[in-house]
């Protein structure tokens, strides 16, 4: 053909298939019609039996502060005749109330039999299985114990998750550092741990049994279940204190000024184990240690275990000890969890190991009930300022009052957020709701809080921080991640945007969304408003006689 009819020949074949895949009258190709993949449970349930294989080495390199960087080697013993061995990473974590074990850490894993690397895959339902295929057995030979090394890399910045690690501390945690054969219960998993920590360093944990050779340190061999529930802190900065009742507080700090604790402070932290005590009638551990990192370094951490507690506060908190009143709650709350959530804890929240999901409805006894004592605790033992907690149950309550959430989703309800929302951020939170089931850190807040009026929060820079919706700058078209840059036609301060709402007259805001610079009116006139406690009549009340020391001290 000539070009030109060839140009013709396309143009009527495009035509003619544009006019077949436009008609629905013409015949359709047919389409394929799949059938599910049935999923094969190939990891087993959890059994109560013992691990037969006998007991495993778990070592543990932390020098590496340099890089953040923790280099396991683990020695998985096997019974005779094993031809696959499952190994799990812990994927439901205590204390967290949901899947947070963080795989995607778990870095340059390798098996090895016989010094040998044998080959491995990864579970393709339940990626924290990794099955491990083992030589045969022949003339006594075959795979007697199988070795496991990988890294484990902590967070460098607070984007990639948790720090753990720095030059002047670390918080081991050995669930995010090890694996355990499936198939038992974790209380029948029997480990011998121990870790080389960089010189100069002094660990504490509740672990028993702690000796050391030059910088690796060691301990009795324990079950997998007690040694997930005894993390490690461990710094160059060091200091212990005896809290009296088997109770002992182990202090890191990012420099040596930190840590300082005036007699009359330490005497409070020595009436909160008292006063806790005496709330619950007895001890549920036989001894006791707060592990508290004074730091703004390392990932800001609040975690309960059986005879431990891992605690972040601010630098500061102990040589400012007046300033930093609201950030020593957190010690309280998780000493009061050794009785609410581990000495007893709601059944479907028990698991037998770190595989089978956990079940959160009665969270908000674990978490909420925990919340209240720890609060009372505080306030008895001087910990916090009486004023601090009745300040926190006025913001509860004023929070609560006006949150629209409460008309669509039920307290039980909040308690599977830590499941499905991991405590991500949100862009209404005070419709979507959190974790209200208890308010852990509800005083940390060092933004401006102008809910109850504007119904905005911001931060010292005047982005904005939560909308509360359908309040005033909601429905003006605020949203969270705007920034407030004027006031009244005058630069944003929080001093001027206090004194504009307190003026009880609409105000004219200029609000930053990306690169447009908005000018946003919002007529609100009700002023400045803050919930808060006052007491109705004369004399002691309930919440006087509640918040009141219950053991008596020396003066």
């Amino acid at each position: 053909m000539k070009p030109t009819m060839l140009k013709l020949a396309s143009v009527a074949t495009a035509l003619a298939l544009a006019l077949a895949l436009a008609s629905p009258t013409l015949a359709q190709p047919q389409l394929s019609a799949p059938v599910a993949t049935p999923i094969v449970q190939t990891v087993p349930d959890a059994a109560d039996t013992p691990y037969p294989g006998g007991t495993m080495r778990l070592e543990i390199d932390a020098t590496d502060v340099q890089r953040g960087v923790y280099r396991v080697r683990q020695t998985v013993p096997v019974a005779p005749g094993t031809r696959r061995l499952i190994l799990q990473f812990p994927r439901w974590l205590p204390g967290n109330h949901g899947p947070r074990g963080p795989l995607a850490e778990l870095v340059d894993l390798r098996f090895l039999v016989g010094g040998k690397p044998v080959v491995w895959r990864r579970d393709p339902v339940e990626v924290n299985a990794f099955h491990v295929e083992l030589p045969p057995q022949s003339s006594g030979g075959g795979a007697r114990e199988v070795v496991a090394t990988f890294l484990h890399t902590s967070p460098l910045q607070t984007s990639e998750g948790r720090i753990t690690m720095t030059q002047e501390m670390l918080n081991l945690q050995w669930e995010k550092m090890s694996l355990y054969p499936a198939g038992h219960y974790v209380r029948q998993i029997r480990v011998k741990p121990s870790v080389t920590f960089p010189a100069g360093f002094t660990a504490a944990t509740a672990l028993d049994g702690q000796s050391a050779r030059g910088g690796r340190v060691s301990w009795d061999e324990t079950t997998y279940e007690i040694l997930v529930d005894s993390p490690i802190f461990a710094g160059k900065h060091y200091r212990k204190w005896d809290l009296g009742n088997r109770v002992s507080m182990h202090v890191v700090a990012d420099t040596p000024d930190l840590i300082a604790l005036r007699p009359e402070h330490e005497a409070k932290l020595r009436a909160m184990v008292s006063e806790a005590i005496a709330a619950f009638g007895s001890r549920a551990f036989d001894r006791y240690e707060f592990l508290v990192a004074l730091t703004d370094r390392m990932g800001g951490i609040g975690l309960e275990h059986h005879r431990s507690s891992e605690n972040q506060l601010e630098p500061r908190n102990f040589v400012e000890w007046d300033a930093f009143d609201w950030d020593r709650n957190v010690l309280a709350h998780e000493l009061a969890h050794s009785w609410d959530g581990k000495f007893r804890r709601p059944a479907a929240l028990w698991t037998p190991d770190y595989r089978e999901p956990m079940r959160d409805t009665l969270l908000w006894v674990y978490e909420g009930q925990t919340q209240f004592w720890g609060n009372v605790i505080a306030a008895r033992s001087g910990l916090q300022r009486k004023e601090t907690l009745l300040g926190a149950i006025a913001t509860q309550a004023g929070a609560y009052a006006e949150l629209p959430g409460r008309g669509w989703r039920s307290v039980e309800d909040t308690t599977y957020d830590p499941v499905f929302a991991a405590r991500k951020p949100k862009p209404y939170q005070t419709l979507a709701r959190g974790e209200d089931y208890y308010n852990e850190g509800m005083l940390v807040d060092k933004s401006l809080s102008l809910t109850h009026s504007l119904g905005v929060g911001l931060d010292k820079d005047g982005k904005v921080t939560s909308t509360q919706w359908n309040g005033p700058a909601f429905n003006a078209g605020i949203v969270n991640g705007a920034k407030i840059v004027a006031v009244n036609g005058e630069t944003y301060t929080t001093d001027r945007l206090k004194a504009a709402i307190a003026a009880k007259r609409p105000v004219e805001l200029i609000v930053q969304r990306g690169e447009r610079m908005l000018t946003v009116p919002i007529d609100y006139r009700g002023g400045l408003r803050w919930p808060w406690l006052e007491k109705v009549g004369s004399g002691e009340g309930g919440l006087d006689r509640l918040l009141a020391p219950k053991v008596t001290r020396a003066n």
